[in-house]
């Protein structure tokens, strides 16, 4: 086998043996020269300076199919890592580390990849050169400096597409295919395969149809606005005609208002002349009637004179009868308190009478009562002592208090140790309800997250008794993080398919469980089984003790809680009890700690480092990336903690229990004791009563005795106390006497000063009656004078009136027609409209309210109806101009839409179609079915066609589409396989990376597979194929144009300078002759 590029030998190592790494290849070395075979963009050579495993590495592929074998961690993903980076690519592609500068060798500044690639008028050569300590990148294109962007637009030009799936398919990569869209698929697949012209016909075809939603929506818009404003123009016309009709009569009431004023100040000028001259006619005729009455008012006014003394006199009179009376009142008054005086002395005397009678009644009661006292006194006497037996109640009284007091204070005892469990038992479900908000949270965050999932939970809590084994909710609701701080390391190490796996203790629970939430109700979960011996408890490989001193804490497993069966399933698949967690001191010495034996996985601070070994060189190669922030475990719930709090509360619960229904009892005993003890007291009571019976009668006999003493002693004097009532009513009688005598002389006093008043009061009436006869016959002639006043007053009052209102009605008909103040005649304008209106103001208001009346009539019109009219009639001819450019456009859209979609479609149903035929053949060949489909739930939705895979690996099922869910990861991989590979006698680019897709088949499918790919990869038609594994089946079929190359390192590889193909080539066929 001839040798191909190899490695240099490391100068400066420092292990103990040398360490070499080479690529081996069966195809002869080739340069950089035109060579044959080649497809347009296809990669010549790979250069690798510094970069990942490689300190200096030369790759040099063959046209078609180039196998590359390694065991693990010998450096074949490194290469994929250099063709991606190499031209171009984003680190995100690869899923690696996101910094490009984690991409250089550690311990060195800066590393290198370059890349030739195949054209027909010269080969072109990217050189990329990455710097460590700025995370940046330089580029040469063909030895010359060049940036980024002109690398990406020249590898664009030759068809080359890193970012595409279908092209390229990096390890960390390929559980992804299968996640993506038909939508994804079908625009990677035609950019992969499909003519340069398609996918930009589908980009066209989707930005025409987006244009003539929009083209469609404003012409129903303007035909919709269009047709509103007619039909609003039409209702409006109507109310124009007659808004123009209503002006008309508007004007004539504006123009018979301005003539108003002057008819009306006509007509006041004119009675204004009449007015004046009856004012000088009715003041001659007043000034004669005043010369005519003169003497009669001079002889009243004697009279009056007269009447006024003879008044005063007879007020004067009146208030002397006024004192008079009020004195005869007093008196009166004195005489009536005098009577009731005397009533008062006899009342006394008759209840002084009573009294004694009363007091005689009471002596008689209280010597009998006392007899009966006596004879009582006389029958108790005889009865025995009973002073022993209240001893003994006293007694029994006192043995039931000290009872009761020792049971209250038992009772007491008891309230408090159920009051101190109540308080536990409020803290303890007060802790639980924080507990089970946050698993609520948890729990939102997981339906946000896969709202599959949370429905398969709220199933599994319903429907949990069907199960004969332990099953677990998803474990990101079953882990409990002891410190919040620690959950980013637990979520980076299990990835997140397995945070939200169920888990089950049996493995036909777990087929029971898939089956219904899976297949029946078509819901995307994950689940897992855990294994059948327990490895939750198995020993790290080493103490955690050991590893303290480069800053490790603890391992994985000792961050979290999490239930047996879970914490047995993270054991055996993540290793959590062997992935130590350090600081940033860990991260100062981790050159040291990456030669630590057993470690595979560490944690530092920040960041996750992943270690693997050459089986071959025993060198250790490293990978790091940095650690994610939690999002779903920083709410820990610590399942357990919740267990025991439900199991106190129970505890808490029973025993309040037991103390209600002790205190029941005590109860009821209390209740029996009170009884006995209001027995006794009654017994106690009535031996009392008993016992003091006689001394009470002996002192109630005393006692009356005294009141009767009292009683008879206290006695009234009948006869003294009548003489002295009679000395008191003649002595009130004597003042009565005098009190009579003064009250005659005011009477008498009063009956002279009314006859006085009487004899004035007749004087007073003849002068009276001779003054009203004068003011009769004066009144009757005043009665003329008084009408000629007021006539004189009144026309008075008009003049004054109608001058100001002729002065009124000029300035009004002067500011009406717009006249100047000194203008005083009508302005021939309007006299010649004045000419044709009526000339009397009855004519004028007639026709004023005729015309006001007809204008009233027509209601709810504006000049804003006008104006909006004709606005909205201008607006309908430009609505009308718009809708027709729109319509226009939109034909010419739909035109644009149909010739392009002609120009897609159809190519891409015979695209379809061919990759389906290859994608069935294989299928067929393996004795499974596959059918690849363009798939569109609506034709004119260019934005939604995709593809659809459809594949079936077992007889008795049916076609299902390919996701990440329904099928394994096998046969996953062989579908993603054989579509890549139907795609390859089809694609327009020129190489194809597949890296260790083969890793989840099992062999019979894996053979399959190969010999596929084999065959399809190795045409002549074929583009160039790298197929990336870390091992290969035996007896599998090659091909002459496949190239295979082998990569290899470790301490005892010869050094790439004193490689010789041939002596290799012949020790091969010596061993395979022996």
């Amino acid at each position: 086998m001839a040798s191909a590029g190899k490695k240099k030998r490391i100068s400066n190592v420092t292990n103990t043996q040398p360490s070499n790494n080479g690529a081996g290849s069966s195809s002869g070395t080739v340069g950089d020269g035109q060579v044959s075979g080649f497809v347009e963009g296809s990669i010549i050579r790979i250069t690798m300076q510094n970069f990942l495993t490689y300190d200096h590495s030369i790759v040099h592929p063959g046209p078609n199919l180039n196998m590359i074998v390694g065991a693990n961690g010998t450096g074949k993903s490194s290469i994929v890592c250099a063709i991606c980076l190499g031209l171009a690519g984003k680190t995100a592609i690869l899923g690696r580390g996101d910094k490009v500068g984690l991409y250089v060798k550690r311990g060195c500044n800066k590393g290198s990849v370059e890349i030739v690639l195949h054209k027909a008028k010269g080969n072109l050569v990217i050189n990329r050169e990455i710097h460590v300590e700025n995370n940046q990148s330089t580029w040469l294109l063909n030895g010359k400096h060049s940036s980024q962007k002109t690398v990406e637009e020249e590898v664009k030009a030759l068809q080359i597409q890193v970012s595409n799936l279908c092209q390229f398919l990096p390890q960390e990569k390929v559980g992804e295919f299968a996640k993506m869209t038909k939508i994804e698929l079908l625009e990677a697949t035609e950019k992969s395969v499909g003519p340069p012209e398609m996918y930009e016909f589908h980009c066209e075809l989707k930005t025409f149809r987006t244009k003539e939603r929009e083209l469609e929506n404003v012409c129903k818009e303007k035909a919709s606005a269009l047709e509103k404003f007619k039909q609003r123009n039409e209702r409006n016309k109507h109310d124009v005609e007659r808004y123009y009709e209503k002006k008309r009569h508007l004007d004539n009431i504006k123009m018979l208002e301005k003539k108003k004023p002057w008819v009306e100040y006509e007509t006041a000028r004119k009675e204004l002349e009449g007015v004046k001259k009856s004012r000088e006619d009715a003041k001659k005729q007043l000034k004669t009637v005043r010369e005519s009455q003169a003497p009669m008012l001079k002889k009243i006014q004697h009279i009056d004179s007269q009447l006024r003394p003879i008044e005063n006199q007879m007020k004067d009179k009146t208030v002397s009868i006024r004192e008079a009376s009020q004195k005869c009142k007093q008196k009166q008054d004195q005489l009536d308190r005098k009577h009731r005086e005397i009533e008062d002395i006899k009342q006394a005397f008759s209840l002084k009478q009573t009294e004694a009678a009363d007091r005689q009644k009471r002596i008689s009661n209280t010597r009998r009562m006392i007899d009966d006292l006596r004879a009582e006194l006389a029958n108790v006497g005889d009865q025995s002592d009973v002073t022993p037996r209240i001893n003994a109640v006293n007694a029994e009284l006192r043995r039931i208090q000290e009872e009761k007091a020792k049971m209250e204070g038992e009772k007491a005892d008891m309230r408090r140790e159920k009051d101190n469990l109540n308080g536990e038992c409020r803290l303890l479900k007060n802790r639980l309800r924080s507990l089970d908000d946050m698993m609520k949270i948890k729990e939102e965050k997981l339906r946000g997250r896969s709202k599959d999932t949370y429905a398969a939970v709220q199933w599994l809590r319903q429907n949990k008794h069907i199960f004969s084994g332990n099953v677990y909710e998803p474990m990101m609701l079953v882990i409990s993080v002891r410190n919040p701080n620690h959950a980013k390391y637990v979520e980076n190490h299990i990835p997140f398919n397995d945070l939200r796996a169920f888990v089950f203790q049996k493995r036909e629970d777990m087929e029971k469980f898939m089956m219904e939430v899976r297949d029946s109700q078509n819901l995307r979960v994950n689940s897992v089984f855990a294994p059948e011996e327990s490895c939750a408890t198995r020993a790290p490989s080493r103490p955690i003790e050991s590893l303290k001193r480069f800053g490790f804490f603890a391992y994985l497993r000792e961050l979290f809680d999490a239930p047996e069966e879970v914490m047995s399933y993270l054991c055996n698949q993540y290793k959590v009890h062997d992935v130590p967690v350090g600081t940033d001191q860990t991260k100062a010495m981790i050159k040291t700690v990456i030669e630590e034996p057993y470690l595979k996985v560490l944690y530092t601070a920040e960041e996750k480092y992943s270690l693997k070994k050459s089986f071959y060189s025993g060198k250790t190669s490293t990978s790091n990336s940095a650690v994610r922030p939690s999002q779903y475990l920083t709410m820990a719930v610590d399942a357990e903690e919740k267990c025991q709090l439900e199991e106190q509360i129970r505890t808490a619960e029973k025993s309040m229990q037991a103390i209600d229904v002790q205190m029941s009892t005590m109860q009821e005993r209390t209740a029996k004791l009170d009884h006995c003890d209001n027995e006794l007291r009654a017994q106690k009571k009535g031996l009392s009563e008993m016992k003091g019976k006689k001394r009470q009668l002996e002192q109630k006999i005393s006692t009356k005795q005294d009141s009767l003493r009292q009683m008879e002693q206290g006695g009234i004097d009948l006869q003294k106390a009548e003489e002295e009532t009679k000395a008191q009513i003649s002595a009130v009688n004597s003042q009565k006497v005098a009190i009579v005598a003064e009250f005659m002389a005011h009477m008498k006093l009063r009956a002279k000063l009314s006859m006085e008043k009487v004899y004035m009061a007749l004087e007073t009436v003849g002068m009276t009656a001779e003054k009203t006869k004068l003011e009769t016959d004066c009144r009757e002639g005043s009665a003329e004078l008084r009408v000629l006043e007021q006539a004189c007053a009144m026309l008075e009052q008009r003049k004054a009136r109608l001058l100001e209102m002729c002065k009124g009605l000029m300035r009004r008909a002067r500011e009406i027609c717009n006249m100047d103040p000194g203008e005083s005649a009508v302005p021939p304008d309007l006299h010649t409209a004045f000419s044709q209106l009526p000339d009397t103001m009855d004519e004028i208001d007639a026709m004023l309210n005729e015309e006001r009346s007809r204008a009233e009539c027509f209601t709810g019109l504006s000049e804003n109806v006008v104006d909006e009219y004709n606005r909205r009639e201008q607006e309908i001819k430009n609505l009308e101009k718009e809708l027709d450019e729109k319509s226009n456009a939109l034909k010419t859209y739909r035109q644009n839409i149909s010739e392009a979609k002609e120009r897609w479609l159809n190519p891409l149903k015979q695209l379809v179609e061919q990759i389906n035929d290859k994608f069935s053949d294989f299928f067929r060949s393996m004795q499974c079915a596959g059918e690849v489909d363009l798939h569109s739930e609506n034709e004119e939705e260019y934005d939604k066609y995709g593809i659809r895979i459809r594949v079936k690996f077992r007889s008795s099922t049916q076609l299902h589409e390919l996701t990440a869910h329904h099928q394994s990861g096998g046969e996953r991989s062989v579908s993603t396989m054989l579509y890549l590979m139907a795609l390859q006698e089809l694609n327009r680019c020129p190489f194809r990376v597949v890296d260790e897709i083969n890793q989840g088949m099992d062999p019979v499918n894996e053979r399959r597979v190969f010999d596929i790919v084999v065959r399809t990869a190795c045409k002549e038609t074929t583009s160039q194929y790298f197929f990336i594994t870390p091992k290969l089946l035996q007896n599998l079929q090659y091909a002459d144009e496949m190239t295979v190359l082998c990569v290899h390192n470790g301490p005892h590889m010869l050094p790439p300078n004193k490689w010789d193909e041939k002596a290799f080539t012949r020790r091969c066929l010596r061993r395979k002759g022996k």
